[in-house]
């Protein structure tokens, strides 16, 4: 089974929030720091703030950031939300099953019961497990600068007299 793009991405995004806690996270800026598309990124965030993990503020300061905690958002969550199917096979395609053996078939058995497995171990994990070290993360994702936006609007603020 591989993952989608979109859903190594969401993780991404929330792992970006997650370390930047207090502060608004600007599409922009998730956009540049993973080399996604604005455009792209959009498409994933109504996915995230419908499932309830970010939400969105708007304004001049505006961005996003966690709905949640993000202890509390498991990784298991985030993948159910973010793909489509968990098909591992066609039989377990209830509405396109051709095959006689279906019913019958340990194979079945075993797939689904590695799924479960699958998941177990996904949903055994935050966001804030994987982004323990919000030091580290926020170094890699270069956090740790004054954002551009603050650097532009000191340069215009009247100088006192």
């Amino acid at each position: 089974m591989r993952l989608t793009q979109q859903t190594s991405y969401s993780i991404r995004i929330l792992l970006y929030c997650a370390a930047n806690p207090g502060s608004n996270s600007r599409i922009k800026d998730i956009a540049t720091t993973y080399a996604i598309s604005e455009l792209h990124l959009f498409k994933i965030m109504h996915v995230l703030v419908e499932s309830g993990f970010v939400e969105t503020i708007r304004g001049r300061n505006g961005g996003i950031r966690l709905a949640r905690a993000a202890d509390t958002i498991s990784i298991g969550e985030v993948v159910r939300a973010t793909e489509s199917n968990f098909y591992l096979t066609d039989c377990f395609d209830t509405a396109n099953r051709d095959c006689p053996l279906v019913d019958s078939c340990g194979v079945n058995r075993i797939l689904a019961e590695a799924l479960r497995a699958f998941f177990a171990v996904l949903d055994a994990y935050t966001i804030a497990d994987v982004a323990k070290d919000r030091s580290q993360l926020r170094g890699l994702l270069d956090l740790d600068h004054e954002p551009m936006h603050s650097i532009v609007a000191a340069s215009f603020e009247p100088r006192p007299s």
